[in-house]
């Protein structure tokens, strides 16, 4: 009933019920001329009746087309309304698979890069594993060249030393000879005193 409320159906009843309060008066009025005056006051009363009902029937359908004007407007400002709420929820849809697809693309990158950091990782790890292995060729080499510098010069040491005792032994042995106290197992123990440390040498 909420049509009852607005101010043109309001004064539209008004109107009619002072047209129909009008109407019982000039009624009541009527029937006093009839008593005195004839038939003449009841044609006017009937007249206005008409005009009344004319009048009457003019409001209610002045009631009727704002009712239904307010009815086409508040069906026209529903439909605006659902309308818009639709296109509304058409963008919250569209925005919301937006970004759907752009969270799928970055959790897809992050994929990619975690297996390109994966991969660069397993790279870097072989690298360095060969690295390492060469580090340590070059290490083991470089040890054995120092070695065999070390072996080659305790050689060359020692043969300068037998050398020396060479000499020393064949200049002592010289010496007994020409004293003539060297006996024959003295100059064996000699020579082989000497060979056996050449023996050792080698």
């Amino acid at each position: 009933m909420d049509f009852l409320r607005k101010p043109v159906v309001v004064a539209g009843i008004q109107i009619g019920l002072i047209a129909l309060l009008a109407a019982s008066g000039f009624a009541s009025g009527g029937e006093g001329e009839a008593h005195g005056g004839g038939h003449g006051g009841g044609a006017q009363l009937k007249d206005f009746m008409w005009r009344c009902i004319d009048f009457a029937a003019l409001v209610v359908i002045i009631v009727w087309a704002v009712k239904k004007a307010d009815m086409k407007k508040a069906l026209a400002d529903r439909q605006a309304t659902i309308e818009k709420s639709l296109r509304e929820a058409d963008e919250m849809k569209a925005s919301a698979e937006k970004k759907f697809a752009e969270y799928n693309e970055k959790i897809a990158q992050a994929n990619r890069d975690t297996e390109n950091l994966q991969k660069v990782m397993r790279e870097e790890g072989l690298a360095e594993k060969a690295r390492i292995i060469a580090e340590s060729k070059i290490a083991a080499e470089r040890i054995k060249e120092q070695a065999k510098v070390l072996a080659d010069q305790e050689i060359v040491r020692a043969k300068t030393e037998l050398r020396e005792e060479a000499a020393r032994l064949s200049v002592e042995l010289a010496e007994q000879t020409l004293k003539g106290a060297v006996k024959q197992d003295d100059q064996n123990r000699l020579v082989g005193e000497y060979l056996t440390k050449v023996v050792e040498l080698n």
